[in-house]
């Protein structure tokens, strides 16, 4: 079973990242036949909530100090509530495959936040990485703002995608330790929980009005799909693959979303797939790649520590 450990985990991250791909299309398929952003958002957290709970009931019970149940507050804002509202906002604006091609940012902000916050050096290779991520989003921004076609994308959305990505970046940086000292599941039920108090008394009347008779069997299901898989299912996944794989590897996989979410948001017609959206995916990319293959200060110090 050990020697399956890093299969597993690769699977499980791969498919984590393809329901997040496809979670891009479906939901925005959603948001355009029935469903608004934010009652995509509540039903999220809330179900979320109710799922992470539901399985608590037959995992072992994990005490969780109240110093750190307030702490987890603070990572609910950041790790759910402003991450979800942006994202899920902004994808119900933008085109899915503008929105999925933001996702891929991610790591070149929790770069520059490693940075600022923990005190991580910043190497050459980290650095042209950050400047080729930011071309690519450039890129993608000015072919929002210059389009006529919401297919094409829309740069308000763009731009609350890219503050998700920020948000989970902050979340990352100020909350691993944390969230690394409990489950996925115990994480998850009081994250999920916390984030259902803040945006439920925002949406509620919003998500009541609702004329639910009227919403077709197709939208429920890819709002089904969105809960379960694109939530639940996706972050249960991930956590199991970043606790047997290296960081590097894990972030690899941001690769999988956009081809996705691209592949399939073409074939349904929801989105286009411009040449200059080619190019912010190629730019992006890179970024990623450069800002991961660069060295920490785990690494430099090792290496010093070698020549001595």
């Amino acid at each position: 079973m050990t020697n399956n450990r890093p299969l597993i985990a690769h699977l499980c991250l791969f498919f984590a990242c393809a329901f997040w791909g496809l979670m891009a299309p479906l939901g925005k398929d959603a948001m355009t036949h029935g469903f608004t952003g934010l009652d995509m958002v509540t039903f999220r957290v809330a179900g979320g909530a109710v799922l992470f709970w539901l399985t608590s009931l037959f995992m072992p019970k994990e005490h969780v100090p109240k110093r750190d149940l307030l702490m987890l507050i603070g990572a609910a804002v950041f790790g759910l509530v402003t991450n979800q509202c942006c994202y899920t906002i902004g994808l119900s604006i933008t085109s899915p495959v503008n929105a999925s091609i933001v996702t891929t940012s991610m790591p070149i902000f929790a770069m520059i936040l490693a940075f600022l916050i923990l005190k991580e050096p910043i190497t050459l290779k980290k650095a042209g990485g950050v400047a080729l991520g930011c071309a690519g989003a450039v890129t993608l921004i000015v072919t929002s703002a210059a389009a006529t076609n919401a297919k094409v994308g829309d740069i308000r959305g763009d731009l609350l995608c890219l503050g998700a990505q920020l948000s989970f970046a902050l979340y990352l940086s100020l909350f691993s330790p944390l969230i690394r000292r409990y489950s996925v599941i115990t994480v998850n039920k009081w994250m999920f929980t916390y984030a259902t108090v803040m945006i439920l008394p925002f949406t509620f009347g919003h998500v009541s009005a609702i004329d639910y008779a009227s919403i077709p069997v197709s939208t429920w299901l890819e709002t089904g799909f969105v809960v379960v898989f694109g939530t639940y299912v996706s972050y249960i996944l991930m956590m199991i693959g970043q606790h047997t794989l290296r960081p590097t590897v894990v972030s690899i996989y941001n690769y999988v979303q956009p081809l996705v979410s691209v592949t399939v948001s073409v074939l349904t017609g929801i989105g286009v797939f411009k040449p200059a959206q080619g190019v912010a995916v190629v730019l992006v990319c890179m970024g990623v790649w450069l800002v991961t293959k660069s060295k920490s200060r785990r690494d430099i110090e090792a290496a010093q520590g070698g020549e001595r």
